[in-house]
């Protein structure tokens, strides 16, 4: 919502112009109503020319005879008929005696806030990237000379406009520490449901096959013990054979039987 321009000279110019009453002009003004009674007694804005609310069109002409006609209704400011451009953001300005101290500052922000973007230094200190990128790095023409030095002693930037950054360079690194670990655990997730997936795609082994119990011998029921089967009988043995008797000359030419006349 825009704002009204000038209020004091506005009330003035309400105050001479118009029949509204001192609490319609004090709400729309956002004044006290003793002041808005002071302006009117000559007392308060001496020496202030009114400015006319309709022409630089914040009020219309319909809008004062509505409240003049009830006093119990509120002025309302008009819409901008155009439209007020926006300041371009420049650069920060660092002023000459100054500049020679920037480098100093980049090196004591880069020592002390390492969260601190380049972006964000040079927003603070007025200078540009590649500067405080050689001072990062140690390859500026004047490394050996550059000590760290406070920006707020220094006067280059104030303590708010360093807070506001510091907060900003945190909130960014909890931004950062959250999308890493949910990248994290997305890796995680994904590792694990591919190691399900090769597990349950692996062959399974056919199990070797339970013994089957060989069924027990069926119970015959109880009899009358068998005889003891009978020796065999032994072999007769066999007939010694009697020695055959040696030949002698008697049985080989006849045995002589007395003489031979016989």
């Amino acid at each position: 919502m825009s704002e009204l321009l000038m209020p004091k000279a506005t009330a003035v110019w309400l105050v001479d112009n118009t029949a509204l009453t001192f609490e319609q002009i004090a709400a729309f003004c956002g004044l006290h109503d003793l002041e808005v009674q002071g302006i009117a007694d000559g007392e308060v804005a001496v020496g202030i020319r009114g400015l006319d609310p309709i022409t630089n069109d914040q009020l219309t002409r319909d809008e004062i005879v509505r409240c003049e006609q009830d006093k119990s209704l509120h002025l309302n400011l008009s819409a901008p008929s155009t439209k007020v451009p926006q300041r371009a953001r420049r650069a920060r300005y660092t002023p000459v005696s100054k500049r020679q101290d920037r480098p100093n500052a980049i090196a004591w922000l880069i020592k002390n806030y390492p969260e601190l973007n380049d972006a964000q230094i040079g927003k603070l200190l007025g200078t540009t990237k590649s500067t405080i990128t050689a001072v990062r790095e140690r390859t500026h023409w004047n490394t050996q000379n550059i000590s760290p030095h406070d920006p707020l002693l220094l006067g280059i930037c104030s303590e708010s406009e360093l807070l506001e950054e510091l907060r900003k360079a945190r909130k960014r690194q909890e931004r950062e520490e959250k999308k890493a670990a949910r990248e994290a655990a997305k890796k995680a997730a994904a590792k694990l449901a591919a190691s399900e997936a090769a597990a349950a795609s692996a062959p399974v082994a056919p199990a070797a096959p339970e013994p089957v119990a060989e069924p027990a011998p069926a119970i015959q029921p109880a009899s009358a013990p068998e005889p003891a089967p009978e020796p065999a009988p032994e072999p007769a043995p066999e007939p010694t054979p009697e020695p055959t008797p040696e030949p002698s000359a008697d049985s080989a030419f006849g045995e002589r039987h007395g003489d031979s006349s016989e």
